[in-house]
């Protein structure tokens, strides 16, 4: 079924608290393990149900942010899905606690009871008005950023659209491209400023409201880092750090070179070559039908998958005026279909969607039949390896795209992706430091930014820009306002996909293979027993990224 044919109700948090009532009378009146698992088959169906009409709305609110009808939707969902959940709570604690245990994580599987475990941990009622505040601050700060509308070059555009000309081959372009986007962002940095204190405020409570300190731990928790902690992170970042860094150094320096600069500046952030960098030489609609190409040659999975999402219009790319910015994957559960939103804007992220946004659709899909809905309850960072790894197992149809400039994207996205590890790392590296320290202020906070800029990316020269000489630049990174700690996930993933472009280089099928097993092993397992099984080195294990830098050495 095609998307727009889907039919939306509203779910009622009344009905949804009766159907947790009914789940849990008649889980407490089971008698067996047997009958145990069948009110949870049930509970699949009314999460399935819920789950479905919240997607679809979400999904209409994203393309169109002034539609009043979706815009009060999602409001509806923020301010009472809190409501309910002190029932799903006390339904999942009787999974939990069942006298049938054994049998049930033989059926769910142990990370499905991990999961269940920091879900228990994640929530008590004293949270709930916090919780409904924090919905309500990201909702502005996204209609915030989705109001953009800047002048350019006689249009009229949005950040999405911005960022094109911020790769163009003209500096001056580019210099009034960051302008604009300086400006726009210098216009509204009260306002920016007040949201983000209210949310490290707002969590701050939710975390006290659980005996914390701090944010951080309940943070871990809905998150649900189930199988590494801070301290783990701590050792990745050092690696980063040590190893990393220096080698994103090298490249920049190489840029430098390429581009004839004496030195870099802000505006040359991203830009691989003189020529600029290489963008589709197809429009919107061949774009995509460039991906169908590619997908049936790649594999007859991917050839299903990729018929599947074009015939059923289920990728909503083009950038229109009130559309939200930023791209994601969701799957709709009742059509068993994955959904993927972008803003196409020219230049070689387009492409990206296609492979990167389309591997995690392209995993959700290969797991469409299994019917126990807590194996596609996968953590971000086995996520985001899916994606982050198809994008190396698709450059073989580069050409598609590029044309004879298909080389030139490989170069740049190799790169590219060795270069944004040190700045994921920084992404969290400053929300751990906020959370540690709720009452910074504003300036304050930017100030800890500009810190971590030196350390992580010593070459950055904001010169020119008041707002990011400032410390400014983390305001336009949507993650660490609508979703807190879910950034160095990326990073992680990022260097499991670098092991397999390293091993596709050696043995390209089995690479794939490899692949698949990672796709398919789902939330079976955990992310530190998938890694191990395909065999790929843990990001946790002091040494094991300088392993990994000296391979990467040898391609560029």
């Amino acid at each position: 079924m095609k998307f727009k044919e889907m039919e939306y109700a509203r779910v009622r948090i009344e009905d949804v608290i009766s159907q947790f009532e009914e789940l849990i009378s008649e889980f407490k009146a089971a008698t067996t393990a047997e009958e145990e698992f069948a009110v949870h088959q049930k509970y699949y169906e009314y999460v399935k149900d819920f789950d479905t009409m919240t997607t679809i709305a979400s999904i209409r609110n994203s393309i169109n942010t002034a539609d009043e009808f979706y815009d009060e939707e999602m409001k509806y969902y923020r301010e009472n899905i809190p409501l309910a959940q002190d029932k799903m709570q006390e339904y999942s604690m009787l999974v939990f606690n069942s006298k049938n245990r054994d049998y049930l994580e033989d059926k769910l599987g142990k990370v499905a009871f991990k999961n269940i475990e920091l879900d228990l941990k994640s929530f008590n009622e004293k949270m709930i008005p916090f919780m409904q505040e924090e919905g309500k601050l990201v909702q502005q700060y996204d209609k915030l950023i989705a109001s953009a509308k800047i002048p350019f070059k006689g249009e009229e555009i949005n950040l999405s659209g911005l960022r094109r000309y911020m790769e163009d081959t003209d500096r001056e372009v580019r210099k009034e491209a960051y302008e604009k986007f300086s400006e726009f962002f210098e216009t509204n940095k009260e306002e920016l400023d007040e949201i983000y204190d209210k949310l490290v405020d707002v969590r701050t409570k939710q975390g006290k409201a659980l005996g914390h300190d701090n944010y951080l731990p309940l943070g871990y928790c809905k998150m649900r880092r189930n199988c590494y902690d801070k301290d783990m992170l701590d050792t990745f970042r050092s690696q980063v750090k040590k190893h990393i860094v220096p080698l994103a150094e090298k490249l920049h320096e190489k840029r430098r070179q390429v581009l004839g600069l004496d030195k870099l500046s802000f505006i040359d952030e991203g830009i691989f070559f003189n020529e600029g960098n290489p963008a589709p030489i197809i429009n919107d609609d061949e774009l995509l039908e460039a991906g169908r190409k590619m997908y049936n040659e790649l594999s007859t999975e991917t050839s299903e998958f990729m018929n599947f999402m074009l015939d059923n219009e289920l990728l909503d790319c083009y950038a229109r005026k009130n559309k939200k910015a930023g791209g994601y994957m969701t799957f709709l559960a009742n059509y068993k279909a994955p959904f993927i939103f972008a803003n196409f804007n020219k230049t070689s992220g387009d492409v990206d969607v296609v492979t990167h946004e389309c591997g995690h659709a392209f995993q959700a899909f290969v797991n469409r039949d299994d019917e126990i809905l807590e194996h596609g309850e996968i953590s971000m960072e086995t996520a985001e390896t899916h994606s982050m790894s198809m994008e190396f197992f698709a450059e073989k149809w580069m050409e598609l795209f590029f044309g004879d400039r298909a080389d030139d994207y490989r170069t740049m996205h190799l790169m590219d992706a060795i270069i944004f590890i040190p700045y994921g790392c920084m992404v969290d590296e400053f929300q751990h430091i906020i959370y540690e320290n709720p009452n910074l202020t504003p300036k304050e906070r930017k100030e800890v930014w500009l810190k971590l800029e030196s350390e992580y990316r010593p070459h950055m020269d904001y010169s020119g820009s008041k707002f990011l000489e400032e410390g400014g630049f983390w305001q336009k990174q949507t993650h660490i306002y609508g979703s807190p700690l879910y950034y160095i996930d990326y990073c992680i993933a990022q260097l499991n996909a670098l092991q397999f472009k390293i091993k596709m280089t050696k043995d390209f099928d089995k690479a794939w293979e490899d692949y698949m097993k990672v796709c398919k092993l789902n939330a079976k397992k955990f992310f530190t027993e998938i890694i191990d099984e395909c065999d790929l080195l843990s990001p946790f294990v002091d040494g094991n990224i300088e392993k990994i830098v000296k391979d990467l050495e040898k391609m560029i």
